[in-house]
């Protein structure tokens, strides 16, 4: 009777252990599986915005603690995406159960041969083969399974396993080294003379009709009870067995102690009850916090989404508008140059529209692909050595034509250049500096004036480098104190009357203060409405390796003659470094008497363009008439003295100097006068600059489109152009010509049969002596990962599309002087 009620007890617990471990089984699946669905629906998207990345995939599937993540084809690939590698133990059945769009629960072992429990929810995701996923597929270990489940037998009177039908183990404790159940049961039967085989049949039976089996085995005076029952959301086995060993004992001594031990027992079994409700009842809380944390997160993350989409809906917004508007006007302009073909004027009025609107246009899609550049952090700066000097007269290139169209005074200079040349991306430095500039321009009315300035100081705790400083200034409509605040932001704009006719992203300067912040700089501005802006870039530059210095000049003696008494003493200190010695005054007739007083005259007189009460070609006459013929040479300096050559020299001015006034800048326009035939060579110099006549270049470009703007543009150049329509003809015309026949090459990158880079690296391998030719990308690809990638294939330089025919002219001129 005793063994009897021992039996029903334990069958009784048994039912009541399995019944509650299934059921807690039941919800930890169900909340992982919930978890991977909310990792799915991460990967598909919302239906608008595309599939989420492979990193939002992992990172979802580390927020829910899962060990790995995977992408399952119909074919039964697996393309892991975080983790270990791993391997289904029953890959036909898992198959055929996500082929019907089932959740699914499957055993798999991982590269280190441990168990893994994979949880598997439909999923259709792009995989790197080019084919779709079937499902998504998270992972945990069996060893978390089996303390999530309480099948550690340390922590319970039962223990319990969770086998395959074949009997193979998914989660287990410690069952002697054993791989499979059935195995197990063999060797417990095996020191019985019953033949543990019926039993085994029995389970199996039972597992395959997925009723509950229980059964008592009797081994070496030890007996245990077994119970198994199925499991949902999978084909696994819940056995749980209970040793009666313990029991056996204390009915063998009961006697006349058998009442205290029925309550003790009683009591234990409560307690144990007690036990495991509690420890179920905190996991479950512990459930409920995770659940509420998880909203909360998955909130937020709703949050972000809503937040990111109104962000897109206000750039699409935008950036409908401001490409609409130049797109409006070059169609428009170019119907109305169709009906008016034989009206030449109003064809060049139209088509000089729709240049400015292209320009305007191009620029909008540089700021919104640069914009997308930044936001996704892949923005990379070319650090190389760069000159000053290039990149302003570079940028007076670009703004005078600007300021010249609305009539505006354009003035840069240079002041205390301790290092001309300097480590920078000379690429993302004209960005900025162009951007301030164009805007300058933009915001400035008719007559006004727009001032760009580049000074150096000495940074004391970095000798290796030389703190650079950039001020752009103008005289325009200004900006309100609260618009300062705000102007580095994106799509910000001052609503103001002022500014609604003036057409922008808005983008321009966030752009700007990205490159700024990327280069470890800064960026302020200063501003008040209808006084002007001011904008100052420091920028720590690492000091670059300085050119020879060239012969030195004749021991001269120069006047300098400016109304701006800062230019006047850099330019004096400039020339007095270079050996010779010079003075500074500030109008025609404090020249006039200085000249007379010097023993020996001025060779030379400096004069600006801009002084007191005149300008520079009045103010030559003037020294001229005071001077007569004791007059030295007169060299005009001044940002753009093109289409006054002609009023300049009949009033005896000898040749000109560019600002802003580098200490190069002086030594190259002093050079031509240092010889006997000095100014023979000064008037040849200054009537045209035929460097490039008769060049020839070989241009690889496969759109033949593109070759005929291009050598459209180019044949004003006087160069003599031959086409390849890809880099292999580029390769093959280059080695079939003569040695030296071609000057330089300028190279598309993207072509068919051999793109630029490959065609590049062929000349450059050649045999023959003048495969160091100048090579230069012409390219629509021209962010600074491109000029980076073009320089490191052995071209020499860089030219974004469209075609800018003076940029063609001052990048060959670099190479073929």
């Amino acid at each position: 009777m005793s063994e009897n009620t021992v039996i029903d007890i334990g069958t009784s617990y048994m039912e009541g252990m399995n019944e509650q471990i299934s059921l807690h089984f039941k919800t930890v699946i169900e909340l992982r599986l919930t978890m991977a669905e909310s990792i799915a629906h991460i990967a598909t998207g919302d239906g608008s915005s595309g599939y989420g990345s492979k990193e939002d995939i992992e990172y979802g599937a580390i927020a829910r603690h899962f060990m790995c993540a995977a992408l399952y084809s119909s074919d039964g690939e697996i393309e892991m995406i975080y983790g270990d590698p791993v391997a289904l133990n029953h890959p036909e059945l898992f198959l055929d159960s996500i082929v019907n769009g089932e959740r699914k629960v499957a055993p798999a072992t991982d590269s280190s041969g441990e168990g893994v429990i994979l949880f598997s929810v439909p999923c259709e995701y792009p995989m790197s083969s080019g084919k779709n996923s079937l499902s998504m597929v998270v992972g945990l270990s069996t060893q978390y399974m089996g303390e999530v489940l309480f099948l550690d037998s340390n922590r319970s009177l039962s223990y319990s396993f969770v086998i395959c039908k074949d009997g193979n183990y998914v989660v287990r404790g410690d069952d002697g080294g054993h791989t499979n159940y059935f195995d197990r049961l063999s060797d417990i039967f095996g020191d019985e003379e019953l033949d543990s085989a019926p039993y085994i049949e029995q389970l199996k039976s039972a597992m395959s009709t997925d009723d509950d089996y229980s059964l008592i085995i009797q081994s070496g005076g030890s007996r245990r009870h077994l119970y198994c029952t199925s499991l949902p959301y999978c084909d696994w086995y819940l056995v749980t067995v209970l040793p009666f060993d313990m029991l056996d004992h204390e009915i063998s001594g009961m006697g006349t102690n058998w009442l205290t031990i029925v309550y003790i027992s009683s009591f234990a079994v409560i307690a144990m009850l007690l036990y495991i409700f509690f420890r179920y009842f905190r996991l479950f809380r512990s459930q409920v916090a995770e659940l509420k944390r998880m909203n909360i997160e998955m909130d937020a993350a709703r949050r972000e989404a809503e937040q990111a989409n109104a962000a897109k809906q206000e750039f699409l917004s935008s950036m409908s508008h401001d490409i609409r508007t130049p797109m409006n006007a070059i169609i428009g302009m170019t119907a109305l140059a169709t009906n008016n073909a034989g009206n030449p004027e109003q064809v060049r009025n139209y088509l000089q529209k729709i240049s400015l609107s292209s320009n305007h246009l191009l620029g909008l899609i540089n700021d919104v692909l640069d914009i997308s550049k930044i936001e996704s952090g892949k923005m990379a700066l070319n650090i190389e050595p760069i000159s000053l000097r290039e990149v302003m007269d570079s940028i007076v290139n670009i703004i005078m034509p600007q300021a010249k169209a609305k009539n505006q005074r354009f003035n840069a200079a240079a002041y205390d250049i301790l290092s001309e040349n300097v480590c920078c991306d000379s690429v993302r430095l004209n960005q900025v500096l162009i951007n301030l500039l164009g805007n300058a321009v933009k915001f400035t009315p008719e007559n006004g004036s727009v001032d760009v300035t580049v000074y150096q100081e000495e940074l004391p705790e970095d000798t290796s480098c030389v703190r650079t400083h950039f001020l752009v200034s103008d005289t325009g409509i200004g900006m309100s104190k609260e618009y300062q605040k705000v102007i580095f932001e994106s799509f910000s704009r001052e609503d103001n009357a002022r500014v609604q006719k003036t057409e922008g992203s808005g983008l321009g300067m966030t752009i700007t203060k990205c490159i700024v912040d990327n280069m470890g700089g800064s960026i302020s501005v200063s501003s008040e409405q209808g006084m002007g802006s001011k904008f100052h870039v420091i920028l720590d530059l690492a000091k670059a390796e300085e050119p020879e210095s060239a012969a030195g000049l004749p021991g001269w003696s120069i006047l300098v003659v400016d109304s701006d008494q800062r230019l006047c003493t850099n330019t004096v200190k400039a020339l007095e470094s270079m050996g010779l010695s010079a003075d500074w005054c500030s109008s025609p007739q404090q020249a006039v008497e200085q000249a007379g007083k010097l023993n020996g005259g001025y060779q030379l007189i400096l004069l600006g363009w801009e002084l007191q009460g005149t300008n520079g070609i009045e103010a030559a006459r003037s020294i001229r008439s005071g001077l007569g013929e004791d007059c030295p040479d007169i060299l005009l300096s001044a940002c753009d003295y093109s289409g006054m050559e002609e009023k300049a020299r009949d009033a005896g001015i000898s040749g000109f100097v560019s600002k802003p006034l580098f200490k190069s800048t002086l030594t190259d326009a002093l050079k031509p006068y240092s010889g006997d035939s000095s100014r023979e060579n000064v008037h040849t110099k200054n009537k045209g600059d035929r460097v490039l006549r008769g060049k020839h270049i070989l241009l690889a470009e496969d759109n033949e489109l593109n070759w005929e703007v291009a050598s459209e543009l180019l044949s004003v150049l006087e160069m003599e152009l031959d086409w390849a329509e890809n880099g292999q003809i580029c390769v093959e015309k280059f080695e079939k010509s003569p040695v030296g026949y071609y000057d330089a090459i300028i190279m598309d990158v993207r072509m068919p049969v051999m793109d630029g880079y490959e065609a590049t690296a062929a000349i450059r391998g050649l045999e023959r002596g003048d495969t160091g030719l100048p090579i230069i990308a012409m390219t629509a690809d021209a962010f600074s990962e491109d000029i980076q990638r073009c320089l490191e294939c052995g071209m020499n330089d860089h030219l974004a599309k469209p075609i800018d025919i003076q940029a063609v002219a001052r990048k060959l001129k670099k190479y073929l002087r």
